[in-house]
Parts: structure tokens; C-alpha cells; sequence
């Protein structure tokens, strides 16, 4: 991915920022001035109906504008970040490496919930968490899966996902025991004094270049029906065989290596393909959380790490009781481990983000880090339109992300994380579920988990860092159906949460200006998709009067465009795909919405809202008649306005109804899909374009 990469570049960025922001506070100070003016004319004092359509037009146009300035304020937080970070060189990690081989490095647990997932994409996020060059790892997939699957292909289906774990253990074995035997011969060698430095040097190029070749291997017999699995080939199975044979290249051109070099150099390569990979569910055992959601799923395993423990059958069903202290041979271990990372299913991970992220952790100063992260972006080179559209919105929030760092403004945001399990200690609540004792880490009052955990985590002193550079991916929804759960499960709960947010200011709002700032970026990240979309609504759907329209409004707006479009050009995205963009986030409008709704239901009635997994499968998803309708009635709403407004001499209005309304056209013609469409309105399943069966899914 292109960025920028030179300080000159980076400070010619930050000046046009600096201009954008200066010039949308004008702006809006003109916007201001100008529905000020017309509150103080004396007709207008007499009419309440105009003075709150003064309001409500003020209103919507200031919040459209604390995003522009929210996004603005990240891009210059990210850049100046982008200024100060130095690039990790191939040496700087391999210095890394052997930093954690001669010092002990901390246990890390690579936690991989998974729900009904393709056994493919597993596979893939297993591969990439086990090739993770760091010495002392385990991956451990935590089957969600109902343990008694019903119907033709669940059982089938579920003794598939079951099975991956094995699999990719499999294929790490065999390379771990080979390279073990090495080393222990090498080490028999060294103390019987019949070492041949040079030739031993020659042998561990050897041996790395063996382990390269059977990634290689791996890498031609793996079947590539699209770009995720291009990108699992090429950078995660392809990119960890180069960086064997780079290695092996530099240990044939080192000249005079020691004994000691050489003891490293072999412990090097046994430690980076010894990977414990295992499987757990918790719906095997009565008195772990039975919620459906991914946070319970992770709550179960974390709450018994570091504990030895024995299974019991009870006429109920099968429970889990803590071991006898000094018992040798428990049913089930699970070590004490300083670091977790948490992995969505359908992410992949590149070979050095465990040794950056822990090695930042592990600095000095860094104690309080309690959440080490990349924020993660889409996996390039989509096929499809929505999915490369949907796509570079997630690149672009990627950045944003990284500016909120700069302000002490950053989320958790979930996909990929590594977090510090004293601090998952430190906001552990108790609770009692079906007449166990349940442990909660990570809130799942709410369908973002994340987000409510990092505002339980900073009321507690601890920090939440993103690392500076792409260090994760994640398949992007191809279909609407899957965009719809992913964008309304992210749009729901942020006003749930805001009210903790707000406790949280109110309490250090006089500790520093800072926590000003921090508070006017975090909050808008949780109201925005109810203020952006009401905001754009309203706009759109009422024609205000000349009184209210002023040349100040496109302003603010332009800058931000500008920006955004600028920005999609650093992320390798082209300058006019900010128009695709802008198509993309109209057809969120009512998905979005509809997660506000959800946010309010829960308000209202307490009740939690079930957690909507974004299917990881082929073929596609069937969205619900209610959405399909949605983006069909702002189609013909458009249409309509913008006959109404020609009537009506608004031709301002009209011709912004205009362009809206071939959006929509666009929207449901290659976005959505005329059959797709029709498919979903007649609940008729619809056929699938990929060439392997998959089961439809359902956007409930």
C-alpha cells in the first residue's frame, strides 16, 4: 500500500489540513452568523414554525460538521505519528527475535472465536497466528457451535471446523521435530568440540531453506478461489518462506560466526515452528457462559487461564471444577499467560505483528498499555464493486483510528488486539447465569464489545495503544446481505455506552485540556451513526428555504471530501473512488439507522440485542425485506423530491435530489442487485455465483 513516506511529504500534508481546518472553522462561522441573523429579523420572531426550522437546519448541518472536523483532527494526529515513527527494519526484527529467544519470552494465547465458519477461512487465520515469528505462542480455537448440531450438514459442518485445528498442527509437527533433532545434534557436536563453525553455518542455511521449501510447498497446493485466498498465498504462506530463505542468504554471507551465534540461529528455528494448536468449546460444559456472543465465548476461556482442571458428569451435562492443587495429570490445562490476542476468524495476521506489538508492551514506561493493536484493513485486490468499496472505507477508517492514538482518543476495536491480562483482571466482574458463577472481562452489555471494554479500561488507568503500521487484515463482506450485519452491528451500541463515556469525562474533565479533546473525538465515534445519518436525512428530505441556504455550506463539506479523497490516494485507493465512497455511505444511510433503532430498543426495554456474526462464507448472504425496501423507498423519495422541487422553482434542492436518486439507481442495480432484490423481497433463496456450495445466511 502506498503512504506517504517522505517528512516532506508529511509536512506538505499537514499544512493542507491545517488550511482545511481553518477554513471549515471559518465556514462555519459564517453558517453561524448568517442563521443568527435571521433569528434576530423581526418577522421571524413572531413565527415559532421558522425559528425551529432554523434549529433543526442548524442542527443537522453542525453535526455533518463535527465529523469533518473529528476526521480532520485525526488526519493531522496520524500524520504527526506517521512523522515520529521510524519504518522496522528486516535486522530491527530479527534482533527482536533473538531478544525474546535469550530472554525468556512472555506466553502468548491466541484466542480465534468462532461461529458457523467456513472451515477455509479458519484455516487461513490459524495458519497466520502459528507462522507468527515470536518463540512462545499458542493458537486455540474456541468452537461457538451448537455441540448437538441438527439438520442435513451441520454435523458434517461442524466435525469440519473441528478437525482444522488438527490440520494445521499437522503440518507444523513434523517441520518442528525435524528442526528439533538438528538442534539437539548440534548441541551433542558442540559439546564433544567437533564443531565445524563454518559448515555448521552452511547446515542452518540448509535447514532454513528446508522450512521454506515446505511452506512453498504448502503455498502450490493450495487451491485460490478468490483474493482472500491470493492474499493468504502470497503474502502469509509465500511472505514467512522468503523470510526463511532471506535468512538463510544472510547466514551464508556472515562471516565469522561464534558458537553462540550458531546456538541461537538453531533455537531460532525450532522456536519458530513450535506452535501449540488446540480447540475448545464451551458449550460442552454446563457452568461456562451459554450467551451467544462472541464476548462470552473469549469471557469463558479467559476465566480459566492459569487453572488445572477436571471433568465431571453430572445427569445435566458435563462441568468443569478446578483441579486439586499438585494433581499431575488434570483433564484439562490451560497455562497462565501474560499476553492474549484476540483474532477475528476472518482475520489474518503477517509474520512479525506478535514480536512488534509485545515487544512495544514490554518496553518500559509501556505498563499501563493494557490493549496493543493494528487497527486492520481490508485485504486488497476485491473483484466486486461493494466489496472494494466497502473496503476502502475500512482503509480509510484504519487511518483515523491511527490518529486517535495521537489525541488518547483510541478504541479497541476488536478484530485484532493483543491485550494484557493483568488489565483483563483489573475490570473482571462476577455474575450468576443459570446458577453458575460467570466471569466477565470483556462487556457484552452491547454488540461492541470492544468499545465498552476500552471505557471500563481507561476509567482504570490503562491505555490503549495502535500500533503504526498494517500488521492485520480482514475479508471485507462481499454481498449486501453481509454488509448489512457487519455496518448495523457496528452502528448499534454506541448510545448505550455514551452515558459511561460521559461519567468518565465528568470525572477527569479538570485532570487536563487534553481529556477535552480526547472527550469531543471519543463521543463522536459513538453518536455518529445517529447524528451523521439523521443529519443527512433531514437535509436532504426538507427543502429549506432561501433564508437559511448561504454560500458558507458546500465549504466544510468540500474540505472534507477533498481530504478524504486525498487520503484514499495514500492508502493505494485512486482520487476519484471518493465518489464510489460517497455512493457507499448513502446506501449505509438506512442500515445504519437501523442499529441506532436497536441502540434505542435496548435503551428503552434493557433488553440485550443478539449478536450479529458477519458470515464468513461463499455465496451470498439474503438480506431482510425491511432493507431492501429501505433503499427502494429512497429511491423513489429521490425521484420524487427532485420532480417536486422542478415544480416548485427549488433547483438547488432539486438538483441535489437528482444526483441522489441515481445514486439509489446505482445502489440497487450493482450494490444490491435486481434479482438480489426481488430474491430477498419474495424470500426466495437465491442462487449462488460461486462455484463452492455454501449455506445462505440469513441478515437477522
Amino acid at each position: 500500500m502506498h503512504s506517504f513516506s517522505s517528512r516532506r511529504c508529511i509536512a506538505t500534508e499537514l499544512w493542507i489540513t491545517y488550511f482545511t481546518l481553518a477554513v471549515t472553522a471559518f465556514a462555519t462561522l459564517g453558517i453561524l452568523s448568517r442563521v443568527t441573523g435571521l433569528y434576530q429579523r423581526e418577522p421571524l420572531i413572531d413565527s415559532m414554525s421558522d425559528a425551529g426550522e432554523h434549529t433543526v437546519f442548524t442542527l443537522s448541518v453542525l453535526a455533518l460538521i463535527y465529523g469533518g472536523v473529528v476526521y480532520q483532527l485525526a488526519r493531522v494526529g496520524n500524520l504527526k505519528r506517521l512523522r515520529a515513527h521510524s519504518l522496522t527494519s528486516s535486522k530491527d526484527t530479527e534482533e527482536t527475535f533473538t531478544h525474546f529467544l535469550t530472554d525468556s519470552a512472555p506466553l502468548v494465547t491466541i484466542l480465534v472465536p468462532s461461529y458457523k465458519e467456513e472451515p477455509r477461512v479458519v484455516e487461513q487465520t490459524l495458519f497466520s497466528a502459528a507462522l507468527q515469528a515470536y518463540p512462545n505462542r499458542r493458537v486455540v480455537l474456541l468452537v461457538d457451535d451448537p455441540p448437538n448440531p441438527q439438520g442435513d450438514d451441520e454435523p458434517e459442518a461442524f466435525e469440519a471446523i473441528r478437525s482444522v485445528p488438527a490440520a494445521v498442527q499437522s503440518f507444523f509437527e513434523p517441520l518442528h521435530v525435524r528442526l528439533r533433532q538438528e538442534s539437539r545434534q548440534f548441541e551433542v557436536r558442540r559439546e564433544q568440540g567437533i564443531l565445524d563453525v563454518e559448515g555448521e553455518a552452511v547446515r542452518a542455511a540448509e535447514l532454513y531453506d528446508y522450512a521454506a521449501k515446505c511452506l512453498r510447498r504448502k503455498a502450490e497446493a493450495y487451491p485460490s478461489a478468490d483474493h482472500n485466498d491470493t492474499f493468504f498465498v502470497d503474502d502469509i504462506l509465500l511472505g514467512s518462506a522468503q523470510g526463511c530463505s532471506d535468512h538463510a542468504d544472510r547466514l551464508r554471507k556472515a562471516e565469522g560466526a561464534s558458537e553462540s551465534q550458531l546456538q541461537v540461529e538453531y533455537e531460532r528455528l525450532v522456536q519458530l515452528f513450535r506452535v501449540e494448536v488446540t480447540l475448545f468449546e464451551r458449550k460442552q460444559y454446563l457452568n461456562l457462559s451459554h450467551e451467544p456472543n462472541k464476548a462470552m465465548n473469549l469471557n469463558s476461556y479467559i476465566g480459566l487461564v492459569g487453572g488445572s482442571y477436571n471433568i465431571l458428569q453430572s445427569p445435566e451435562g458435563r462441568l468443569l471444577e478446578r483441579a486439586p492443587s499438585g494433581q499431575a495429570d488434570p483433564d484439562l490445562r490451560v497455562p497462565r499467560t501474560k499476553y492474549l490476542v484476540t483474532l477475528d476468524a476472518d482475520s489474518l495476521l503477517t509474520r512479525n505483528y506478535l514480536d512488534r506489538l509485545v515487544h512495544h508492551m514490554e518496553q518500559p514506561g509501556n505498563e499501563q498499555v493494557a490493549v496493543a493493536q493494528t487497527p486492520y484493513t481490508a485485504v486488497p485486490n476485491a473483484s466486486n464493486v461493494l466489496e472494494r468499496l466497502a473496503g476502502a472505507t475500512t482503509d480509510i477508517q484504519y487511518l483515523a483510528h491511527q490518529g486517535s492514538e495521537f489525541f488518547s482518543a483510541a478504541y479497541w476495536v476488536g478484530a485484532n488486539a493483543v491485550l494484557r491480562t493483568a488489565a483483563l483482571d483489573d475490570i473482571r466482574q462476577d455474575a450468576t447465569e443459570r446458577g453458575y458463577t460467570i466471569s466477565r472481562f470483556i462487556q457484552d452489555r452491547t454488540v461492541i464489545e470492544d468499545t465498552e471494554s476500552t471505557i471500563d479500561l481507561i476509567e482504570r488507568g490503562w491505555r490503549i495503544y495502535n500500533y503504526p503500521a498494517r500488521l492485520a487484515f480482514s475479508a471485507t463482506p462481499p454481498d449486501y446481505g453481509s454488509i448489512l450485519i457487519q455496518r448495523r452491528r457496528w452502528a448499534n451500541g454506541g448510545l448505550v455506552i455514551l452515558p459511561k463515556l460521559v461519567t468518565y469525562l465528568f470525572r477527569n474533565i479538570t485532570r487536563s485540556r487534553r481529556v477535552m479533546l480526547e472527550g469531543f473525538i471519543r463521543a463522536h465515534y459513538l453518536v455518529s451513526p445517529a447524528t451523521v445519518n439523521t443529519a443527512l436525512l433531514v437535509l436532504f428530505a426538507y427543502p429549506f428555504d432561501d433564508d437559511v441556504s448561504t454560500y458558507w455550506l458546500p465549504i466544510p463539506a468540500v474540505c472534507y471530501f477533498y481530504l478524504y479523497a486525498r487520503d484514499l490516494s495514500m492508502v493505494g485507493r485512486r482520487f476519484s473512488d471518493i465518489i464510489g465512497v460517497y455512493v457507499f455511505n448513502l446506501m449505509l444511510i438506512p442500515i445504519q439507522l437501523g442499529g441506532v433503532a436497536k441502540s434505542i430498543q435496548q435503551i428503552i426495554t434493557g433488553a440485550k440485542t443478539p449478536f450479529g456474526r458477519t458470515p464468513k462464507v461463499a455465496g451470498r448472504t439474503a438480506a431482510p425485506r425491511l432493507y431492501i425496501c429501505a433503499q427502494l423507498l429512497l429511491l423513489f423519495f429521490f425521484l420524487s423530491m427532485s420532480i417536486l422541487d422542478g415544480l416548485l422553482g427549488n433547483w438547488m434542492h432539486g438538483i441535489i435530489s437528482s444526483v441522489n436518486a441515481v445514486v439509489f439507481c446505482y445502489v440497487i442495480t450493482r450494490l444490491v442487485g435486481i434479482r438480489e432484490s426481488f430474491d430477498d423481497l419474495r424470500a426466495i433463496p437465491p442462487s449462488t455465483t460461486s462455484e463452492r456450495p455454501a449455506p445462505e445466511r440469513l441478515a437477522v
